[in-house]
């Protein structure tokens, strides 16, 4: 299909990389040629589509990166995500980073190889979770010098799969709430005689219930008053249209490390 932009898929036999698959199939701007696993993985040989449960589309789950690509969604382990920048670098192809749980050494990685290759990476890429953030900004950015201080609790919610917690999303609107307000202290979670609570801390409260796709409440309370800003998704799709259009948007950018915000145009 000319004129298409040529998209692999890394971590495609994961949640949300079946769910790229199924949602590449009905967009007519991508064309997938990859659809990659771990050189491990049970899947390795299976027809992406029939894996997705769309039906087969004539595209086999392998370990190697399509060196054609245009452009790569990672949404793997990190230790797999690591594996793949290396193999993007030397390629030179664009990755959108989707892929939670990375270390400060990892995130690191990903700063350098930026230098070297236009890098997407966000915690979360769903686009009403980055307009969520934005709306956090700006209420942090309000509230700072609110008389008689602001407390902040971030509460969040994912399905009994998820291993890393606090989520990355949460850690990511603790960030920003921390950069805006000079708070330095993140507790996760309380228990026992722990006193009176301090405003010097952003509170974090990780809930892991059945197959839940991820929710996430901001709160901002101060005496008299509460305010919340909550963003959810009922099923995996914002996360994959969201990281396919990071995709398009990353194609023959300059080499540089970009978020989700650069893709809403909501950086300024």
């Amino acid at each position: 299909m000319p004129n298409t932009i040529q998209l692999a898929i890394h971590g495609a036999s994961g949640r949300n990389g079946k769910r790229l698959i199924a949602l590449s199939q009905s967009d007519s701007e991508v064309t997938l040629v990859g659809a990659i696993v771990g050189k491990a993985s049970h899947s390795l040989g299976q027809d992406a589509g029939v894996l997705a449960g769309i039906g087969p589309i004539e595209l086999k789950l392998t370990s190697e990166l399509p060196k054609h690509a245009d452009v790569v969604i990672d949404f793997s382990t990190p230790q797999g995500c690591m594996e793949l920048l290396g193999q993007c670098v030397l390629h030179e192809i664009p990755a959108v980073i989707a892929t939670t749980g990375l270390s400060s050494e990892q995130i690191a990685s990903i700063q350098d190889a930026a230098h070297k290759i236009p890098i997407c990476y966000a915690p979360n890429m769903s686009v009403a979770v980055n307009v969520a953030m934005k709306l956090v900004q700006q209420a942090a950015a309000a509230l700072k010098n609110t008389a008689g201080g602001v407390d902040v609790e971030i509460i969040e919610r994912h399905h009994r799969m998820k291993e890393d917690s606090p989520s990355g999303t949460a850690l990511k609107f603790g960030q920003i709430v921390a950069q805006e307000m000079n708070i330095h202290e993140h507790v996760h979670g309380r228990e026992g005689l722990v006193g009176k609570r301090p405003q010097s801390e952003i509170g974090y409260h990780a809930v892991r219930i059945g197959d839940d796709a991820g929710q996430h409440t901001i709160c901002f309370g101060m005496m008299g008053e509460i305010i919340e800003i909550r963003v959810g998704a009922s099923n995996r799709d914002p996360y994959a249209t969201g990281a396919i259009m990071a995709a398009k948007w990353l194609v023959n950018r300059p080499a540089g490390l970009y978020s989700m915000w650069d893709v809403l145009g909501l950086a300024s």
